[in-house]
């Protein structure tokens, strides 16, 4: 919990409202880097257009951003543990705005790809500190709804500011969605210095080499592996969305925001749906149904990309299942080993940035085998592996249960 003085007690209703300002604050930056994260798949047409190169060398920016986030995550954290996280947080926020900045005046491609390293760094320090910060500032009791308002930033980025950001985009260009992520950078810095602490209590993150010695148990390798062939599958589609739809939007940028806000709003309620479903079911019964969902929806894509009506539907379908899978994997995991619950959400999230450069490289290789309207079959592919690895390692899981 937050040091503190007796005269300075955290207990009237003042320091309550300023305890959830702060966590208001900490969501606000996940909405900013996340908009940074989801915005780069609707200006993968501007970006082509802009240095004159292909979709597919185009979409390598977010392979770029996922696999330094994957990479940088983890390391950073540990590296940062006994820092204030305060500290911490300025420092995450701030390298954001310089790599945002950076690419926003970014004369090359190779600039922008440099650029959005330097924002994924910030990105991989930011996201889990800000959790952790949100968790401790609070109550035993209100940690989870501290949590959520911190996550829901991303919900936020996904149904809200990628869509926004895109439109913005067409009608001006790129780089004002990158001084737009930029300036709202500055803002949430100036926030975190004022309304965040200046000391934090919070457990120190696990050393790396605990992190990476859960890798040695099966069951979790295979059920991260699930993680990130499912997510490379929903990724592929959504990092290409602007190519694979262009004829629906006829290049329109507000059309293609029109999209991506109807994926998002869909895919919130397919997550939080999801999730119910999983206190009930179990996230591996969830897990095969929203595959299964999403195999089809993949196989029926290159129907739909002809209109904007039927990509409409079909984004909608789409989405119902993408981010269905989020919560029940997490649920997954929790339950195979929950002594070491942070552990393994920590791992899962890298494994999902893994899955999302995957995505871009996995994608552009298919745009460019089989064009645009054809790619999202090699997600199918990749889903209908998943599924059946996800059905292996649910029923070893159970016979393991039913020996002990």
């Amino acid at each position: 919990m937050v040091s503190m003085t007796s005269e300075g007690a955290y207990t009237d209703r003042a320091a309550t409202k300023g305890h959830w300002l702060a966590v208001s604050v900490l969501a606000f930056g996940v909405f900013v880097v996340g908009t940074g994260e989801f915005v780069l798949a609707g200006l993968l047409p501007l970006l082509s257009r802009s240095f004159d190169i292909s979709p597919s060398v185009a979409g390598q920016v977010i392979t770029t951003f996922a696999l330094t986030c994957a990479i940088a995550g983890p390391v950073l954290t540990s590296t940062t543990g006994v820092w204030h996280r305060r500290t911490v947080l300025l420092i995450a926020a701030l390298v954001y705005l310089i790599g945002s900045a950076w690419t926003a005046v970014a004369p090359s491609y190779s600039q922008v790809l440099l650029g959005q390293m330097v924002a994924a760094l910030g990105v991989g320090l930011f996201v889990p500190n800000a959790t952790v910060t949100a968790a401790a500032l609070v109550s035993p009791a209100h940690r989870g709804r501290a949590i959520a308002a911190v996550v829901s930033g991303f919900t936020a980025a996904a149904a809200l500011g990628a869509p926004l950001g895109t439109a913005l985009g067409g009608i001006f260009d790129w780089r004002t969605t990158m001084w737009l992520t930029t300036v709202l950078a500055v803002v949430g810095a100036i926030g975190i210095l004022l309304l965040i602490p200046s000391r934090v209590q919070v457990a120190r993150p696990s050393a790396l080499g605990q992190q990476l010695r859960l890798l040695k148990e099966p069951q979790i390798i295979a059920v991260l592996s699930v993680t990130l062939l499912a997510f490379t599958a929903v990724y592929i589609p959504y990092t290409y969305i602007g190519i694979i739809f262009e004829p629906a939007t006829s290049a329109n940028n507000a059309n293609l925001a029109a999209l991506i806000l109807l994926l998002g709003i869909i895919g919130t309620i397919g997550n939080f749906g999801a999730g119910i479903l999983a206190d009930r079911m179990g996230g591996p019964k969830v897990v095969a149904i929203a595959l299964v969902w999403l195999t089809v929806s993949m196989l029926l894509m290159p129907l739909s990309t002809a209109e904007l009506r039927t990509a409409l539907a079909m984004t909608a379908f789409y989405g119902a299942a993408a981010f269905a899978i989020t919560t029940p994997q997490q649920h997954r995991l929790i339950s195979l080993k929950p002594e070491s619950a942070a552990l393994l959400i920590s791992l899962n999230q890298a494994i999902l940035y893994l899955a999302i450069a995957l995505a871009g490289f996995v994608g552009g290789a298919g745009v460019a085998w089989l064009g645009a309207q054809h790619v999202s079959l090699i997600a199918a592919g990749l889903a209908l592996l998943a599924l059946a690895l996800s059905e292996i390692t649910r029923r070893r899981t159970s016979r393991v249960e039913a020996r002990t």
